[in-house]
């Protein structure tokens, strides 16, 4: 057998990408500079792959910023807002995904959604009617001949003609099937080149194959496929899947002229049937994914060979492989020397997944398996972690307090209606009230500060007296220019998930574990290790010091179960929702300190509800929402009818989940929307959304600044679907990444389009 990696993470082992990023960003690197970074981390990668004896390697998919724009751009799917900006054409891909503010010129970037169920955000390509597809680049080509200067022949990765299709927005009257014909031409052709050039494997990523079809896709699919792979000379085609399994397309991808099929053996939960009871085609290569590329535990080695083994007895040829991109998991944990011994063993990053492969590979084809000292070490993991199951990964305090749960402990009293005449009394907003997400910008002082804080090079005094300081500062500036709903910012915070996961008992972390959420936005997701508890409250102090500095109402912050639970790497060996009571449990204890310290709403984000669901509707509810919903519940369900609780949702498609989240129960919702204009507002109006909500008027990941008519249109816009007096006005979400001064223009602005807008409207509350 032979082994092979979908895709390979791109950011650098030290980061390194976002750091020439960002500094081509500020002006601080020319372009050459930029690509050379780039150019240094894929030689890198390519050589990592090989030494650990990968055979098929992939090439283009590194992107500077996202693989779908890069689809577009390949395509000549540009806009013409952005085509003709006065920049040159990297100024222009980084103006699509980033907005461009300038003298002569101010758009905003395209729209950003969640990649499938993952917390990877991809940018989403927009085709207009006179939308010219053909094939406008050469980055597939320059890559693949990239790596083979220097002795490595890669497998060519592209998104598929199907996948880009189904995410891409069409803005004008055409639909894909109007395109379908030009997508297929242009793919067309980059395979017949790619073949010229010597592949001897292209793979097209198609995961949207792993997601509910209809017969129209089944036909869209087949019908580019038969045109794009007429032209693959002698190049042999590969289909990778992933999240999922195929089983609505099964019998297309078995009659296609594909010389592969990549299966998801990790999440495909029908995948394993359809190759052994569904006759896996004699003459076509099996990709199995068969190592979690979503995960950072070790393969437990004697599970995985019984697959292997299964696999083998229905395939003629059979490849392991990654279940999706190693984009989704951390470099290396070599690099993490702090972690606790039982658990460091038993983590497995990119790297180690590489070895993974071999390791399987050499396994496999053994013919005394259980004699190797490969496998012995396997299993000597294994039963180290079954014996940390006894100590220090049970809380029994806690499973004995899940276990004692009740209805009622899921059910606010007294119901919405009356909870929302009770708040406007106590809290009396105006109509349109104003506030921010949460989080302000973290200056390069803040960073160093908390640095510092960690090293023990300042003492808990210095470090808490600047905090306030921050606070104070803060506060001090959304009273000046008029915000209704104050926050006291989060200076202490690194990350929404990390910042909790610290204080939290049941929680490890890595000091180089990052992983691209999006562009040159990093995270380093916490591990849940053991069992989790709240030893003390964690957020009372800051926000009952910057309650202290002002009379209007401060928001206590925190973040939901599921958010901390999607956004971390989770056990494997309990069910993810015994994890999500856990979490939701610690929450709950800490909405009501904050309510007895005088927090009078409570913010409490839910950002990756969406996340994690299953690509099936029909496994929405008993594989996720019968538990994610109730969790987020549990955590305000006892607090008094006076506390507003509020929630936050950003870059996901809510429109079919809307009714489970208005039965989440908060008070006040906000929506990320200015990316997707404000298409949300539609499907809150059809559904009588109960909640009162605050769809973000400006985007947050970009730099520029919205001006006060964009903002009064985006408020007349959402007054033309939903009563006024339901109304909130905010960002779209945190601000931690943006700049003071651009941070600071934003929200003035915010601020006098609410006001003017305000005034104009006779709606009494």
């Amino acid at each position: 057998m032979n082994t092979s990696v979908i895709g390979y993470p791109r950011i650098g082992r030290g980061r390194e990408l976002k750091f020439a990023s960002e500094k081509y960003f500020k002006g601080e690197f020319t372009a050459a500079g930029l690509q050379q970074a780039a150019k240094t981390l894929r030689r890198a990668h390519w050589i990592m792959q090989s030494v650990n004896g990968i055979k098929f390697i992939p090439s283009n998919d590194f992107s500077l910023y996202d693989a779908m724009l890069d689809t577009a751009v390949l395509l000549n799917a540009v806009p013409r807002r952005y085509r003709e900006l006065p920049a040159d054409s990297l100024g222009k891909y980084f103006a699509m995904a980033r907005g461009y503010q300038g003298v002569r010129g101010d758009v905003r970037a395209l729209a950003m959604k969640k990649w499938f169920n993952t917390n990877y955000h991809y940018i989403v390509p927009e085709i207009d009617d006179d939308t010219n597809i053909r094939l406008s680049g050469t980055k597939p080509f320059d890559e693949y001949v990239e790596a083979k200067n220097i002795g490595i022949d890669t497998k060519p990765v592209l998104i598929g003609a199907f996948t880009f299709l189904k995410l891409a927005r069409f803005t004008g009257s055409k639909t894909a099937a109007d395109f379908a014909p030009a997508v297929a031409e242009a793919y067309g052709i980059i395979l017949a080149k790619l073949s010229a050039l010597g592949a001897q494997w292209v793979q097209f990523d198609e995961p949207f194959l792993a997601t509910d079809l209809s017969d129209g896709d089944r036909k869209l699919f087949t019908q580019l496929y038969d045109v794009i792979l007429a032209s693959k000379g002698t190049a042999k085609a590969l289909v990778q899947t992933y999240f999922g399994d195929v089983r609505d397309c099964w019998d297309e991808l078995c009659g296609s002229a594909f010389d592969g099929i990549g299966l998801d053996f990790i999440e495909g939960r029908k995948s394993l049937e359809l190759v052994t009871e569904c006759c896996f085609p004699e003459e076509k290569t099996l990709f199995a994914g068969v190592i979690n590329g979503r995960n950072i535990w070790r393969a437990d080695y004697a599970k995985t060979l019984e697959l292997i083994s299964k696999l083998r007895a229905h395939c003629s040829s059979v490849v392991l492989s990654t279940s999706c991109s190693l984009l989704h998991v951390p470099y290396s944990v070599k690099r993490e020397s702090k972690l606790p011994e039982s658990a460091g063993v038993c983590l497995a990053f990119a790297e180690e997944k590489l070895s993974e492969l071999s390791e399987l590979q050499m396994l496999a084809d053994s013919a005394a398996v259980e004699e190797t000292a490969e496998y012995k070490a396997n299993r000597a993991v294994f039963s180290g972690a079954r014996a940390a199951e006894d100590g220090e990964r049970v809380n029994c305090e806690v499973r004995s307090k899940i276990a004692s749960l009740s209805d009622q402990d899921f059910t606010r009293p007294p119901v919405f209606a009356e909870r929302r005449n009770i708040q406007k009394r106590r809290l009396s907003l105006p109509l349109f009230p104003t506030t921010t997400i949460g989080s302000f910008p973290q200056t390069a002082e803040v960073r160093a500060m908390r640095a510092a804080y960690r090293k023990g090079t300042v003492s808990t005094e210095e470090y808490e007296k600047f905090i306030k300081k921050e606070i104070s500062r803060c506060v001090a500036f959304q009273e000046s220019i008029g915000l209704d709903v104050i926050v006291h910012g989060e200076f202490e915070r690194t990350d929404m998930v990390e910042y909790f996961g610290g204080l939290l008992d049941g929680f490890i972390f890595t000091a180089n574990g990052w992983v691209q959420s999006y562009g040159t936005r990093c995270v380093k997701p916490p591990i849940i290790w053991g069992d989790v508890s709240r030893p003390h409250a964690m957020t009372v102090k800051w926000a009952q010091y910057a309650q202290s500095l002002t009379q209007k109402a401060v928001k206590g912050m925190l973040t939901g179960p599921v958010t901390i639970l999607n956004w971390s790497f989770p056990r494997e060996d309990i069910p993810l929702k015994d994890i999500a009571l856990q979490i939701a449990l610690a929450i709950r204890a800490e909405v009501l300190d904050l309510e007895a310290a005088g927090i009078r709403i409570i913010q409490i984000d839910e950002a990756a509800l969406r996340e994690k669901l299953p690509l099936r509707r029909s496994e929405w509810r008993s594989a996720y929402l019968d538990w994610a919903i109730p969790a987020f519940r549990l955590t305000h369900s006892g607090v008094r009818a006076e506390t507003q609780i509020h929630t936050h949702m950003c870059y996901s498609e809510f429109a079919d989940i809307i009714r489970d989240i208005d039965d989440m129960d908060a008070d006040v919702i906000t929506f990320e929307a200015s990316r997707s204009d404000l298409s949300l507002l539609d499907t809150l109006k059809e559904c009588n959304f109960r909640t009162a909500v605050g769809p973000g008027v400006y985007d947050i990941h970009s730099p520029r600044v919205p001006s006060v008519e964009e903002i009064k249109t985006a408020l007349k816009k959402m007054q033309e679907k939903l009563p006024a007096e339901k109304l909130w006005v905010n960002p779209d979400c945190g601000l931690k990444t943006r700049g003071e001064e651009e941070t600071a223009r934003s929200l003035i602005n915010l601020v006098e389009a609410a006001h003017c807008v305000r005034a104009e409207t006779s709606v009494q509350l």
